[in-house]
């Protein structure tokens, strides 16, 4: 068998207990914010840890082999073709279709909720009742995101349509995971970690996340910058920050000091996406501000470590703003070390990492599909914190809404705990070589 596939029967089992869960979950999950996702994910995330350390520790035994790289591959796209046809678990799909519909008639998305009088004539049966805020919310969805929202569906507005779009753009992601893994020379096999992650081939496959297309323009940023083309890398990581806005805390990772050509293609690229939108005026942000306070994001709801350090002091509502203030230092001293530190030419993958696990600690988002854009990052640096991260966030699925303390601890703590271990052992490890080296010499 591991002449043609290129595996042996391990992976194999393991690709094969993936693709089962995946075609139950198919079968099983068809409703909107069904909690049963979260088991699947939690249960296809023991075969896929599994998964990712054998392909580790086997990518110097013939792992990365052509076959085994298409067999990967395969298996990937399998499950996501299991998934395709079924209902979305989230609603956003709908509000995507809707915002393409709006431009194609020639109105401004940002301009009127989908209940205002203007749109009647663009509503049906099929999509408008789905539509998640519709009677007081205008699109919350950036330039960049519109454009793909309006290409798509001037091809079909079928929801397959929109997540057979999300599928292309992922397909884009993993040529440019890829491309640098070989630029890295890293085992090409280690694909794995994102091709077999489930909540990937969960968000983006079946529910049809527009992340997918921010994570996708951000690995092209780094593709370029690898390829020290900083114009390109600006382009592209502003095409992508306004998809989705978390992707600009990464831009010190793709910055290098005093090259003026990232900032200004990266400026020139958001004044051109935003350009045929301006008529909107300040509703460009679409719902943004408001979708902060609807979340409590602005009180602190469902932020873990607000909530832990609330366990432990009694804190007014209003010191929220001191937590705000010490989450953006930490970010910007981050931001500094990554931007000062010695790095070769192109893009710095393990500060982008860094930065964007710090991030998503500090926010700790209340959906599962905000993790999705730390999983790219495990194909180069397999931090075991991270992926444990990337694997429990499906506990979000049937927590309560905001998740409370007890149900975010398991999600977050061994995953801080990991990774605390997995640093002092790097910088153990490193203290030990630097004292040979100076011993040798």
């Amino acid at each position: 068998m591991k002449r043609i596939t290129g595996l042996d029967w391990p992976l194999l089992a393991l690709a094969g207990c993936l693709l089962v869960l995946s075609a139950t979950g198919a079968a099983t999950v068809n409703r909107f914010d069904d909690p049963k996702i979260g088991v699947f994910l939690l249960l296809q995330a023991v075969p896929y840890a599994i998964a990712t350390w054998l392909v580790l520790r086997g990518a110097a035994e013939g792992v990365a082999s052509g076959r085994a790289l298409a067999t990967i591959l395969l298996a990937g796209v399998a499950m996501r073709c299991l998934l395709l046809p079924g209902t979305p678990v989230s609603d956003d799909l709908f509000r995507y279709i809707w915002d393409g519909r709006v431009q194609a008639a020639g109105i401004n998305p940002y301009l009127h909720v989908p209940s205002a009088e203007v749109l009647t004539p663009l509503r049906d049966a099929a999509i408008y009742p789905y539509i998640n805020r519709a009677d007081y919310a205008p699109t919350i969805y950036p330039p960049t995101s519109q454009i793909v929202f309006y290409l798509v569906t001037r091809i079909s507005e079928a929801p397959i349509a929109m997540k057979a779009a999300m599928l292309a753009f992922e397909a884009l992601a993993v040529w440019a995971m890829l491309r640098l893994l070989a630029l890295r020379g890293l085992p090409r096999s280690r694909i794995l970690l994102y091709a077999w992650h489930p909540l990937p081939v969960w968000e983006f496959a079946r529910s049809g996340h527009v992340d997918i297309v921010a994570i996708a323009f951000l690995l092209l940023a780094f593709l370029a910058a690898e390829r020290r083309s900083p114009i390109l890398a600006g382009i592209a990581f502003g095409a992508g920050a306004l998809i989705k806005y978390f992707s600009l805390v990464t831009a010190p990772a793709l910055y290098r000091r005093w090259d003026w050509r990232f900032p200004v293609a990266f400026v020139a690229t958001i004044a051109v996406l935003y350009l045929p939108y301006i008529g909107a005026g300040a509703k460009v942000f679409g719902f943004l501000g408001s979708y902060i306070r609807e979340e409590g994001l602005d009180r602190g709801s469902g932020i873990f470590l607000w909530q832990l350090l609330g366990a432990v002091v009694a804190l007014p509502p209003q010191a929220f703003a001191v937590y705000v203030l010490g989450a953006a230092t930490v970010m910007a001293a981050l931001a500094l070390f990554v931007l000062m530190r010695p790095r070769t030419p192109g893009g710095d993958l393990a500060g982008g990492m860094m930065l964007a696990i710090a991030f998503t600690l500090l926010v700790s988002p209340h959906y599962a599909w905000y993790f999705a854009w730390l999983v790219p990052f495990l194909c180069f640096y397999p931090a075991v914190g991270a992926i444990y991260l990337t694997c429990a966030c499906g506990a979000l699925y049937f927590a309560q809404w905001p998740p409370t303390l007890g149900q975010a601890i398991p999600i977050y703590v061994p995953c801080i705990l990991i990774l605390a271990v997995e640093f002092a052992v790097r910088y153990r490890r490193k203290a030990e070589a630097a004292h040979a080296d100076a011993v040798i010499a």
